[in-house]
């Protein structure tokens, strides 16, 4: 089957109530979860100089929760787990080339992990996402639901990366090749952090907090209808501006905002070089 014949079998059975599925709406998303699994499809991809995003995977992934039954996915009675039978535990092999370091990880059928990608446990990467070769997930780090993760992109300890299956058109959280996504950052809700870009620990971005570019001198917005994007190379930290309003400024409250210090140079990139032999 191509994806483009998946496609409108899928788009036909999300127009259905789940009471309404027919028995082989299961065999449209085990299709669709190998091709995700094997990258030949993606809930977004390159497009030119943006992205695109193909919202009938995300529908396949929701036609899936809809058709799925709850299955035991316990090792024993001590370790019990609990999903959808749609969206098992992905199986890998040595072949995969993927490390996955012992200690607890997860990673779900229908996620795409390239060859030379590490996972430091415990770590978890959900359906639909896409994470690409030479990439480090560290410990307790997030990848959720359609993120794409570029080539050698380093998730810190703690990252969240926010999964989006509604609504159907939103873009996914977006890191690009060779970003630095440092401890306990949190990157939500269609935003696109641009390759090489840095992000300092503890920065939070979402589509809806600017970002105030100090060397610019400009503030980054997302357009209407359009994701945030954090500049390539971009070194970004957390950062305040004043709030506005009598209490605010008799009190001297202050919102969080991040803001971006520098741009990557020699010293940046000598900084938050990547050990290979980790890899």
């Amino acid at each position: 089957m191509t994806a483009a014949e998946l496609r409108t079998i899928i788009e036909g059975l999300y127009e259905l109530p789940a009471a309404e599925l027919p028995a082989d709406a299961v065999d449209a998303v085990r299709a669709l979860r190998d091709m995700l699994s094997r990258g030949d499809v993606r809930a977004a991809e390159p497009a030119g100089a943006g992205w695109l995003v193909n919202d009938w995977v995300k529908k396949g992934i929701l036609v899936g929760f809809r058709a799925g039954q709850i299955a035991d996915y316990s090792i024993n009675e001590r370790f019990p787990f609990f999903d959808k039978d749609t969206f098992p535990p992905r199986a890998f092999g040595r072949e995969d080339g993927v490390r996955i370091v012992p200690g607890g990880s997860s990673i779900r059928d229908g996620a795409f992990v390239a060859p030379g990608v590490v996972c430091m446990p415990p770590m978890f990467i959900n359906v639909g996402s896409y994470v690409d070769e030479g990439t480090m997930i560290d410990s307790h780090a997030l990848v959720g639901s359609c993120a794409q993760i570029g080539k050698h992109v380093h998730l810190s300890a703690g990252v969240q990366i926010g999964g989006v299956l509604e609504p159907i058109g939103a873009m996914p959280v977006i890191i690009e090749d060779g970003a630095l996504i440092g401890g306990n950052c949190g990157v939500y809700e269609a935003t696109i952090v641009g390759a090489g870009a840095v992000l300092a620990p503890g920065t939070m971005l979402t589509r809806s907090t600017p970002i105030y570019d100090l060397v610019n001198d400009t503030v980054v917005r997302s357009a209407p209808g359009e994701p945030m994007t954090v500049p390539p190379r971009a070194v970004v930290v957390p950062g305040s501006r004043p709030a506005k309003g009598k209490v605010a400024e008799a009190q001297g409250v202050h919102l969080y905002t991040p803001v971006i210090v520098k741009y990557r140079d020699p010293a940046t990139d000598a900084a938050v070089a990547l050990e290979d032999a980790l890899r």
